[in-house]
């Protein structure tokens, strides 16, 4: 036989590990009700918590009463008992209902209330009462004293009172983060995407077709035409929504670490692993994972993606457990994959197993009548982000409608964002766009004064400065773009649009 403080001790160890068992209210606190009934002999037991709304105690979880005896279960602060504990905070005994006026038996849970003693203890949690907890007991010889119950009992309120705080603040981040869900796919949705052109309604249409799938897509185009918006789009209107959205830019990571980032490394996988490293596709478990740049992967990390996606497997560097891949792989890339294939760059069966479905992205020139909307689409969000009220004369538009746009829709916002927060007055002319783009091209000089012929002598040294830089950069790290492009200070594809720029040619 235990003795009786063991089972007090026991009882409420169990109370505890029911408690932080999951972050279902009613079926932990049952749990802890009946817990007390098994262990300690307290009979029926019921929590009430207060509803803010109606300002009532209802019984949320119960042991010992049916569903109808629990949804009577009622009381208003300073009602009865119950009420009357919410109201003051302090616990109360009643030694014997059936001599108590203010008993109330609301749950018709006791219709002999003869030798029944009532304990009742407040929920407290930092000053707040957020209920009541409250127990029968039948008192024998065998038992311990009152005290002793009410210790017990304000115990195990304290743990109630820990668990329903950290229930509400759960349930409170559940609603949010199902809110925040919601705003994204409304979002990145198809009709929220801004562009009229047969060329883009052509993307779009594609878009929502390949969504519903879970299909991999590789996503072509120059930068900044949008890759990342519409992987985001896809993975939103997909039924993996629910999931997590894992970006990952491959030429931004160094070779070294890219693919313990990747794939994740157990402990002692390499010298200064001191604890497990969770890498990026077992971040997207559930969801998708974009592999932005995927022209930049090395061979050696192209074997292991291609096995992701044979065989839907992958394992931390340091370990030969596989682990299931599920996810959706949304790629994209500026570079020909097919010209890298030709090169040894690529691997072609991985070409092949990316290429299920292929949308390439028009760039800006080649969707001119989208224009005007991108234009008066970021006007409003600039305007909104710098409280302003800048609006864009007719002669300005046309310069945006003139303009190539080498560096497309991200090119074209952060021009419109300086033209914002630069521009004089609330009206954005044809003259602050020219003088935006005159301080930008570095092939034309800035200062006044110079004769007619040093313009292009100039910008030609420049030029000469600047690819002689590039090779230099590219012969001392083994003509690795990714490397080369962090040691001159700029990114891997502002290296290749200059490399496309000046017509140099990089060994394979």
């Amino acid at each position: 036989m235990k003795s009786e403080k063991n089972r007090e001790l026991f009882a409420i160890l169990e109370v505890s590990r029911v408690l932080t068992a999951s972050f279902d209210l009613e079926e932990n606190l049952t749990s802890a009700m009946k817990t007390l009934s098994e262990e300690l002999e307290m009979q029926r037991g019921c929590v009430y918590l207060l509803e803010p709304v109606s300002g009532e105690l209802k019984i949320v979880a119960a042991h010992g009463l049916s569903r109808d005896e629990i949804r009577k279960g009622k009381y208003r602060i300073g009602e009865g008992i119950v009420g009357r504990v919410m109201e003051t905070a302090e616990p109360m005994l009643v030694p014997d209902i059936g001599d108590e006026p203010k008993f109330l038996n609301r749950t018709g849970s006791r219709p002999d209330k003869e030798g029944i003693s009532f304990l009742c203890h407040p929920i407290e949690l930092k000053g707040e009462v957020l209920g009541v907890i409250s127990v029968d007991r039948i008192y024998s010889s065998e038992h311990g004293g009152v005290d002793d119950d009410i210790r017990v009992l304000g115990i195990v309120s304290s743990l109630i009172a820990q668990f329903v705080g950290l229930w509400r603040i759960f349930r409170e981040a559940d609603s949010e983060r199902e809110e925040l869900r919601r705003q994204l796919k409304d979002r990145f949705s198809v009709p929220n995407l801004i562009g009229e052109s047969p060329r883009f309604q052509a993307v779009l249409k594609m878009i929502t077709k390949v969504a519903v799938t879970d299909a991999t897509v590789l996503l072509l185009g120059e930068s900044g035409t949008g890759k990342e918006l519409m992987a985001r789009t896809i993975h939103y209107q997909s039924a993996r929504a629910e999931g997590p959205f894992v970006a990952v830019n491959c030429a931004a990571l160094p070779e070294n670490l890219l693919e313990m980032e990747l794939f994740g490394a157990e402990k002692g996988a390499y010298t200064g692993a001191t604890e497990k490293r969770i890498g990026r596709f077992e971040r997207a478990r559930g969801g998708t994972i974009f592999l932005d740049e995927i022209g930049e992967l090395p061979l050696s990390v192209q074997a292991k993606l291609l096995r992701v996606l044979q065989e839907k497997t992958f394992e931390r560097l340091g370990s030969s457990e596989p682990l299931k891949a599920d996810l959706r792989i949304l790629a994209a890339t500026n570079r020909n994959l097919i010209d890298e294939v030709k090169r040894g760059n690529f691997r072609e069966d991985l070409y092949w197993r990316l290429n299920v479905v292929s949308i390439r992205l028009p760039a800006l020139r080649e969707r001119k009548e989208d224009i005007p909307h991108l234009v008066n689409f970021y006007l409003r969000r600039f305007n909104k982000k710098y409280r302003k009220q800048m609006v864009i004369s007719g002669d300005a538009m046309q310069s945006f409608m003139d303009h190539s746009w080498p560096g497309n829709i991200r090119e074209l916002a952060n021009t419109l964002e300086r033209l914002v927060i630069m521009a004089e007055g609330n009206r954005i002319t044809a003259r602050d766009f020219q003088m935006d783009m005159l301080s930008l091209d570095t092939e034309k000089p800035s200062e006044a004064g110079l004769t007619v012929g040093e313009p292009r002598a100039l910008s030609k040294e420049v030029e000469s400065m600047e690819k002689e830089r590039i090779m230099n950069a590219l012969r001392e790290h083994n003509f690795i773009q990714a490397r080369a492009a962090r040691a001159l200070g700029i990114t891997p594809r502002q290296l290749g649009y200059r490399l496309k720029k000046y017509g140099l040619k990089v060994p394979s």
